[in-house]
């Protein structure tokens, strides 16, 4: 197993922004959630190049991304006034066919009348 680990070590800048924030974000992390920094680390490493190399290979993921998000955000909204909307209009919907049902026996009984 010995052979299997391998050391290095990382030096942060504090006077630069990002290196800051990534000191930041390793002092805080949650341990619940983050057992050790090589495991933060290795975890962004391979986020951010397997994302880099996608791009790389497909120039337009970012923005189908960006517009899948919008897509969903705009089903999303519609679904929500839909859930808001729908029981209203089913009850005006079936309040306007209590309202027309006496109108068609009315029609019924006038046929007879007229026969």
């Amino acid at each position: 197993m010995q052979n299997n680990i391998r050391n290095t070590n990382l030096r942060f800048n504090l006077d630069k922004e990002q290196q800051r924030r990534a000191w930041e974000y390793l002092q805080t992390m949650d341990r619940q959630d983050f057992k050790s920094y090589s495991q933060v680390i290795s975890l962004a490493l391979v986020d951010y190049f397997d994302r880099y190399y996608r791009t790389q290979a497909d120039p337009y993921l970012e923005t189908r991304e960006r517009e899948e998000l919008f897509v969903k955000q705009i089903v999303d909204a519609v679904e929500y006034s839909l859930k808001q909307s729908l029981p209203l209009f089913l009850s005006g919907l079936t309040a306007g066919m209590v309202q027309r049902e006496p109108q068609i026996s009315n029609v019924i009984n006038l046929r007879k009348f007229i026969k």
